[in-house]
């Protein structure tokens, strides 16, 4: 004779809700805090940094809405609206300082950006253990040099004066100048960039090939794999995310393409040639008194930028990418 059990009813603690809920995952959070306080403690000078450096001074774009007037400051200057961007794009100047700038910041896109990559994977197919050091030294000086020395520099090389000149000019050729050849200075601009910034810039390409197991390398090699199909297949795909994150900050800045650099040079080929969105910017406000509409031209290159960086982020990550965040 079996005897059944009558099935009881399930019992189900009940859940926390609501406040109670939410005032002990607040309670859990601050615990932690407060365990590894000392930890957060290394946070704060960073933090600090750019809350003072970098987030305070953005108040001050309110001055793109005022004719402002050092004297008067920020609380006695009249507000004008919007009258300063008007301004800006009634002024055929900024026109052709916006062109200067996106026609220098797409060559460096094209060359410049690519040419650490390819530099690292120069460097890195190198055997010479003692050669490859001799070279990464040699082409990380340049970026320790200030742009007034960079100049200088070039300008020894190839200015009228200059060591290529003298050479063509024994040879019968007389008035080379490329540093004052406002056709080229374009180009110019870029290699200069390139010699300058191109060796520093292998270094998170290298920790990227570094970071590459070598079984992976040694396992092409027992299959047949050349050297370049090893390249090609191995390194290049390791070094895809580094690269994608780097090329969307650069887009993000594709505005800014170096101030100091052209300032120094704008003399010699003329505004119409090396004026762009940075020193228009420091002409027309620091130089020419017109705070509200340099101030007025800096937040909207901020705001292009912000722009650019989302839908690069974005784009990146309907590839298939990580993106930036």
């Amino acid at each position: 004779m079996s005897v059944k059990t009558a099935a009881r009813p399930e019992t189900r603690t009940p859940r926390a809700s609501g406040p109670s809920a939410a005032a002990k995952r607040k309670g859990s959070l601050r615990q932690r805090i407060w365990r590894e306080r000392w930890t957060y403690t290394f946070i704060i000078p960073g933090a600090l940094f750019f809350l003072v450096f970098m987030y305070v001074p953005m108040l001050g774009n309110v001055i793109a809405f005022q004719q402002y007037s050092p004297f008067r400051g920020i609380e006695g200057s009249p507000w004008v609206g919007f009258a300063n961007f008007n301004a800006i794009w009634a002024d055929p100047e900024i026109l052709q300082a916006l062109r200067n700038t996106l026609i220098i910041a797409v060559l460096q896109l094209v060359f410049a950006f690519p040419a650490p990559i390819a530099l690292a994977l120069l460097l890195n197919s190198l055997i010479s253990e003692r050669v490859k050091r001799m070279v990464q030294t040699a082409v990380y000086l340049p970026y320790f040099l200030s742009w007034v020395i960079v100049i200088s520099v070039w300008q020894q090389v190839l200015g009228g004066g200059g060591l290529v000149a003298g050479i063509l000019d024994g040879w019968g050729i007389s008035g080379f100048d490329a540093m004052t050849n406002a056709d080229s200075f374009k180009l110019l601009v870029v290699a200069q960039g390139i010699w300058k910034d191109c060796g520093w810039g292998t270094i998170i390409f290298f920790a990227a090939i570094a970071g590459i197991p070598n079984d992976r390398y040694e396992a092409a090699a027992i299959d047949g794999a050349t050297p370049w199909q090893r390249t090609w297949h191995i390194t290049l795909p390791a070094l895809i995310p580094v690269a994608t994150l780097l090329l969307i900050l650069n887009i993000g800045s594709i505005l800014t393409v170096g101030f100091e650099q052209l300032l120094l040079q704008q003399p010699m080929v003329g505004a119409e040639a090396a004026q762009v969105l940075d020193t228009f910017v420091y002409f027309r406000g620091v130089l020419g008194g017109q705070w509200g509409v340099a101030t007025a031209a800096g937040l909207l290159k901020g705001v292009i930028g912000t722009i650019l960086v989302l839908s690069a982020n974005r784009f990146a990550k309907k590839l298939g990418g990580e993106g930036i965040f």
